[in-house]
């Protein structure tokens, strides 16, 4: 590929984030006050992963960009109101999220609350009045593909495993089942999503590209754990060592460091080895699995 991987993410994070202004409503509009607190949430802040684990995808089914705009554009709004809400008195009660003030601190609960639920219905909104693949049924189901991630057998559902998890001892295949839903549902519906903007593929290379997601999702966990015990707050832009401060099992609490370290390169080897057989049109996945994986780890 003539650009290298470096330019390719900074390229597409810059222009998705013109993307995410383009499509959020105007703080002008009435209601103002949500319509802000809605660009608060979403906008300058985090690496984008999901989108561009979507905008890889599409590469690899050769999609259409403007497409998959859309498509990560969606799964980015339900991760930015799942962090909103995620962050509230009633969840995790954190007053940090990427580097400055959680949504319900800047502004207050009540509009913390209604900005989770509209980001919610916007990125269904988007998926809905947008031509995401010619195939009517096929964008049908990417919209079903999305719900499925997002509620009480993805997102959600991990996000409730893991409050009635806190102060226990979960197994290994338990703690892998709740973050399997919680972090991992969503990540591999970015995959998905940008792979259904493109040409269709066959039911076995969907089936490839799905578990890359969920090996990759889980990776991303893992090391999400170990840079929560050994990263300093700045550096994580959220308050550093809050799971382990309010009792919720980890897998460094599971496992130890090393120990853990070394599962989340057995996941990066095992997702890599998934994408064996799409040769150099994945090459970008495989740098995404290398940029989880490896950050600052």
């Amino acid at each position: 590929m003539s650009v290298d991987f470096q330019s390719w993410i900074t390229s597409h994070q810059t222009r998705f984030e013109g993307v995410l202004r383009g499509l959020l409503p105007n703080a002008e509009i009435a209601p103002q006050r949500l319509h802000g607190a809605m660009r608060y949430a979403v906008l300058d802040g985090g690496k984008r992963v999901r989108p561009l684990l979507a905008f890889a995808a599409g590469e690899l089914a050769g999609a259409d960009v403007a497409r998959v705009d859309i498509a990560a554009a969606a799964v980015e709004l339900i991760h930015a109101y799942s962090l909103v809400h995620d962050d509230m008195p009633c969840m995790d009660d954190d007053v940090l999220r990427r580097g400055k003030p959680t949504c319900h601190v800047q502004y207050d609960e009540a509009t913390a609350l209604l900005v989770g639920d509209s980001l919610q219905t916007l990125a269904f909104q988007l998926l809905a009045e947008h031509q995401l693949n010619d195939d009517a049924a096929r964008q049908l189901e990417m919209l079903k593909l999305l719900a499925h991630a997002s509620g009480s057998r993805g997102m959600a559902g991990g996000q409730a495993i893991d409050l009635a998890s806190v102060g226990k001892s979960l197994t290994l295949p338990e703690l892998e089942f709740m973050h399997i839903h919680k972090t991992g549902a969503l990540i591999r519906a970015a995959v998905l999503l940008g792979a259904h903007c493109g040409s269709l593929m066959e039911t076995a290379q969907m089936s490839k590209l799905d578990h890359f997601g969920k090996l990759i999702g889980l990776a991303f966990q893992v090391v999400d754990d170990v840079l929560d015990c050994e990263a300093d707050t700045a550096t994580l832009g959220k308050t550093a060592g809050k799971d382990a401060d309010n009792g919720k099992p980890t897998y460094v609490s599971l496992l130890g460091i090393q120990d853990a370290r070394d599962m989340a390169q057995r996941l990066h080897r095992e997702a890599l080895e998934t994408l064996a057989e799409f040769g150099a049109a994945a090459q970008r996945l495989r740098e995404l699995a290398d940029f989880i994986v490896l950050r600052k780890f």
